[in-house]
C-alpha cells in the first residue's frame, strides 16, 4: 500500500486519516502542529505522541523532509543558496535572503521548467517533474532551522513555474500561511508567473491575499517573443487584463518583473513604451539587472542605463525599484547551482556541506 503524503495534508484530512488510524481527532492537530509549526524532521521527534501511534505513523505515512546536499554562502552579504536532495534523487535549490524587513526565502515550485525562458538555468534541461506541497513547504522548513532564524516572507520565484503546478501552489500557500503552522501572512507571499492567462484568472478568485508578480521583461509582445515562448501563446493583451482582474478582485497591487539586457530591451524607447503600456495598471516595476549564464551570451546593462530607464518610469508616474543583486558570487540566478551540481561543476563562495 502506497504511503500517504501526510505534510501536504490539509487539517480535515489529517484528521480523517488519524481516525482511520484508530486515533481521537486531538491527535491530528498534535501531529499537524509537529509538521508545520516546529518543523519537526522524524516522527521521533515527537514526544507528546505515544510510540505506538508514531509506529503506526511511520508504516501508514510518508514523511517527507529533505536533505542539504550543498550550501553556499555568499562572501558578499551573506546570501546563502541550498541544493536540496527529495527522495527520487532529484535535485531543487532554494535561496535564503536576510533584509532589513526581514529574512526572505525564494523556493522552487518545479524540479525544472518547460517555459523556456531565454535568461534563467532552471529552464535549460526541460520539466522534470512538479512539486508536492510537502517539498516546497520543507525548504522553508529546512532553511529555518538551517538558519535558526524566522522566515517572514516567501517568494514563489526559484525553479519552475508556480502556475504550471497550481493545485500544489495553491495547498501550498494555505498551508504556510495557516495559523497552526508557521503563519506566514500572505500578504508576505509573492507568487511570479511568465503569465498563463487561466491560471491567473482562476487564482483571482482563490480568496488569496498574495502578491502576483507578472514576469514582464518586454514593452510588446514582438520582444517579449524573443525572450519568453510564451508569448507566442498569450499576448499581452490578454495578460495584462488578466492581471488587473486580480487586482480588483484582491486589491493586491501588482509587481511587474522586467530582466534589463543590454541592447535588447534596456533603451530609453523601450522604457518610454514599458510606461505607457503599464500607466493604467497601478502596478509596481522590479528592475532586474539580468543575472549572466554560461549557456546564454546576454549582457548585463550598465549601472547608467538602469538608471535612465527607471527615470523614465518614475517620470511617467509609475514606482520602479532596481532590485539588489543578492548572491551573485554564488550563482545566485534561478537554476544556476541546480545546473552546475548535476554538470559536476564548482562554484564560488563559501561551500558548507550538510547532513
Amino acid at each position: 500500500m502506497k504511503k500517504q503524503d501526510i505534510k501536504s495534508m490539509e487539517l480535515s484530512e489529517l484528521t480523517d486519516f488519524v481516525e482511520a488510524l484508530g486515533e481521537k481527532p486531538f491527535r491530528a492537530r498534535q501531529l499537524y502542529r509537529w509538521m508545520h509549526a516546529k518543523t519537526a524532521a522524524s516522527f521521533e521527534e515527537m514526544t507528546d505522541l505515544s510510540q505506538a501511534f508514531r509506529e503506526r505513523l511511520s508504516e501508514a505515512a510518508g514523511y517527507t523532509v529533505l536533505k542539504t546536499v550543498k550550501m553556499l554562502e555568499s562572501g558578499i552579504d551573506g546570501t546563502r543558496k541550498y541544493l536540496f536532495g527529495l527522495e527520487d534523487g532529484n535535485v531543487i535549490e532554494s535561496v535564503f535572503m536576510r533584509y532589513h524587513h526581514g529574512n526572505s526565502v525564494c523556493v522552487s515550485s518545479q524540479v525544472g521548467c518547460r517555459m523556456g525562458c531565454k535568461f534563467c538555468a532552471s529552464t535549460l534541461d526541460g520539466l522534470t517533474r512538479n512539486l508536492t506541497p510537502a517539498e516546497m513547504l520543507e525548504q522553508v522548513y529546512r532553511i529555518q532551522a538551517s538558519t535558526g532564524e524566522r522566515v517572514s516572507n516567501v517568494v514563489v520565484m526559484g525553479s519552475g513555474e508556480p502556475f504550471d503546478n497550481y493545485e500544489n501552489l495553491v495547498r501550498f500557500i494555505r498551508l504556510l500561511s495557516d495559523e497552526n503552522g508557521l503563519h506566514i501572512s500572505q500578504r508576505n507571499i509573492t507568487v511570479s508567473t511568465c503569465g498563463l492567462v487561466p491560471q491567473i484568472r482562476r487564482f483571482a478568485g482563490e480568496g488569496l491575499s498574495v502578491t502576483l508578480a507578472l514576469s514582464l521583461h518586454a514593452p510588446d509582445d514582438e520582444v517579449r517573443k524573443t525572450l519568453m515562448p510564451v508569448a507566442n501563446r498569450y499576448s499581452l493583451k490578454e495578460v495584462l487584463p488578466a492581471c488587473i482582474e486580480y487586482y480588483e478582485k484582491t486589491g493586491r497591487r501588482l509587481t511587474f518583473e522586467y530582466s534589463l539586457v543590454a541592447g535588447l530591451n534596456d533603451s530609453r524607447r523601450e522604457a518610454e513604451r514599458l510606461a505607457r503600456l503599464l500607466k493604467h495598471t497601478r502596478g509596481h516595476v522590479n528592475l532586474i539587472p539580468v543575472n549572466p549564464i554560461r549557456e546564454r551570451n546576454f549582457k548585463q546593462s550598465d549601472r547608467e542605463a538602469v538608471e535612465a530607464f527607471r527615470s523614465v518610469l518614475e517620470n511617467h508616474g509609475l514606482t520602479a525599484t532596481v532590485r539588489r543583486e543578492m548572491g551573485r558570487d554564488i550563482g545566485g540566478a534561478c537554476g544556476q547551482l541546480r545546473k552546475s551540481y548535476l554538470a559536476g561543476g564548482e562554484k564560488e563562495g563559501n561551500e558548507v556541506e550538510e547532513a
